[in-house]
């Protein structure tokens, strides 16, 4: 009795798992590689999103929440137009 029961817990959080982990890649449509220099420093990051423009968003804020301080300078970097922009899909 003992047994299946854990079988059971093991068959439930892999199913779980599943559904969270499909759920979460079906939203993704894009991804983006994009390099910012901002204060004489330049960040490569990755981002993806629904579509291309959010995916180049979230690689954005990601280069600029490593070199901006502040809520300011984070403004502030994300109005810089990114170089080296590739994405895929």
């Amino acid at each position: 009795m003992r047994k299946g029961r854990v079988v059971a817990a093991i068959v439930s959080v892999i199913a779980l798992l599943a559904v969270l982990i499909y759920g979460s890649m079906s939203t993704v449509k894009a991804e983006c590689e994009l390099c910012v220099e901002y204060n004489g420093r330049i960040e490569c990051r990755r981002g993806s999103g629904a579509d291309q423009q959010e995916a180049r968003l979230a690689a954005q804020r990601a280069a600029c929440a490593v070199m901006a301080a502040g809520m300011a300078e984070s403004v502030n970097c994300q109005r810089v137009p990114p170089s080296n922009v590739r994405c895929e899909r």
